[in-house]
């Protein structure tokens, strides 16, 4: 795979977790103890993780390492899912169900 575009792919990941957890690019900085610059460049994909920058970036995120480099969810968080999932009523469950099948079309 081109470099580039896998530096763009995992800037991406990088940058939706960021957000849906509700940190900025500075609180994020400050947490890893690194530059903002740092967290914009690989948001942008223009710079490679360094792997103890990668392990505290998933601590920040509380990700897999797997997810932020090649997209996969590890094994826990499909369990959590199906934890969360459970606790549903069946009328949530089969609208969340109608939902991804909407998806996949």
């Amino acid at each position: 795979m081109d470099t580039k575009i896998l530096l763009k792919e995992i800037g991406a990941r990088i940058s939706a977790k960021r957000r849906e957890k509700g940190v900025t690019q500075e609180q994020l900085a400050e947490i890893m103890d690194v530059s903002i610059q740092m967290i914009s460049n690989l948001e942008g994909g223009k710079k490679a993780i360094r792997p103890e920058n990668l392990l505290k970036l998933c601590s920040a995120l509380d990700v897999s390492t797997d997810y932020i480099l090649r997209g996969a969810r590890a094994e826990y968080e499909s369990f959590e899912f199906m934890k969360k999932y459970s606790r549903l009523t069946h009328t949530q469950q089969e609208l969340l169900e109608k939902i991804v099948d909407s998806w996949q079309e």
